[in-house]
């Protein structure tokens, strides 16, 4: 599990970066033959990562409902995504690992809802959830990465 959180948190940075590297009007804009954007896809990794471990775990998630809603798997950019909202999403890519390392650490992942993903991936218990997790947010990078050529 030290490796599976390493990985994670290592990958959060390069979020973080993302944030940093890129305009307000770079981070809300959807490129031609795109259907999302780079703002987007940090405010999905957040939503997916809660609805993956803590859903999954019959846990409340550590987000607000109506982050979840507009970030949630299905979705796509609505409208745009302001400062402050640019700055919730900074502070969730990595409160949420606090808290989730946390919680872990407490041992309250005691249950967990198997299912398979929409990709095909068979998820049987909360390491499967963690590892899928890490793996679902490196795609997302490399989409970002592609978006990130044509802004």
């Amino acid at each position: 599990m030290e490796a599976t959180l390493k990985a994670w948190k290592t990958s959060r940075k390069l979020y973080v970066d993302f944030l940093d590297q890129f305009s307000l009007d770079q981070l809300n804009l959807t490129p031609p033959k795109f259907s999302n954007n780079l703002i987007w896809n940090i405010g999905h990794i957040v939503a997916a990562q809660q609805s993956l471990i803590y859903r999954s775990a019959n846990l409340p998630m550590n987000i607000p409902d109506e982050f979840f809603e507009r970030y949630k798997p299905g979705t796509r950019p609505g409208e745009p995504v302001t400062k402050n909202e640019v700055v919730e999403i900074r502070s969730f890519l990595t409160s949420v690992i606090d808290q989730t390392e946390k919680d872990f650490t407490d041992g309250k992942f005691v249950t967990f809802n198997e299912r398979t993903t929409i990709t095909g991936f068979h998820l049987g218990s909360m390491q499967d959830a963690f590892v899928f997790n890490n793996y679902h947010e490196a795609l997302h990078l490399g989409y970002m990465k592609s978006i990130a050529r044509f802004v």
